[in-house]
């Protein structure tokens, strides 16, 4: 009885382990700062890349917030990747706009507007061209975006691994 018992206990807790792991490739997410200090995670529904010319935009939305990314010559380095700031100029760029409920806000930066930096990155796999040749793009972001009124938002330790890339003529 004591075998049937112990054999018994043993199958329910194996039964009962169960590895429920999810993967997030691709994906595109940061944390957003608030006024108090504290972030929150936000994650895109729906991301894309289209390369035109020497540039590529990565578009990442949500059900009502959209951030784009431009980035101009996104060629990953050899060790860190290539680093494009923001708030220089109109070549390398990031904004949001959020649109819920007849509210429509829009930070960007730009030339003297607002900071931040995208960096490249080469994959796990050791991708030595921004779309690696298989049509995506990975690397990582932050910025600061500012409003016509002044305001700012932030995005901190962003990240968008594998976007699918369209090419554009």
């Amino acid at each position: 009885m004591k075998k049937i018992l112990s054999l018994l206990v043993l199958l329910v807790a194996f039964a009962s382990c169960e590895e429920d792991v999810k993967f997030n490739t691709p994906a595109v997410q940061a944390f957003r700062g608030n006024t108090d200090g504290t972030s929150d995670i936000w994650k895109a529904r729906e991301f894309s890349a289209v390369k035109s010319g020497n540039s590529v935009i990565v578009t990442a939305k949500n059900d009502v917030e959209t951030i784009v990314l431009r980035i101009n010559n996104p060629v990953p380095g050899e060790t860190e990747g290539s680093i494009h700031p923001l708030g220089v100029d109109e070549l390398n760029k990031a904004t949001y706009a959020l649109s819920v409920d007849g509210i429509d806000q829009f930070y960007q930066t730009g030339t003297n507007i607002g900071d931040g930096q995208i960096q490249i990155r080469r994959t796990l796999d050791n991708n030595i061209n921004a779309t690696d040749g298989k049509g995506y793009i990975s690397g990582t972001f932050y910025f600061n975006a500012k409003n016509d009124a002044g305001e700012t938002v932030n995005y901190h330790s962003g990240v968008f691994y594998k976007v699918p890339i369209v090419a554009i003529q």
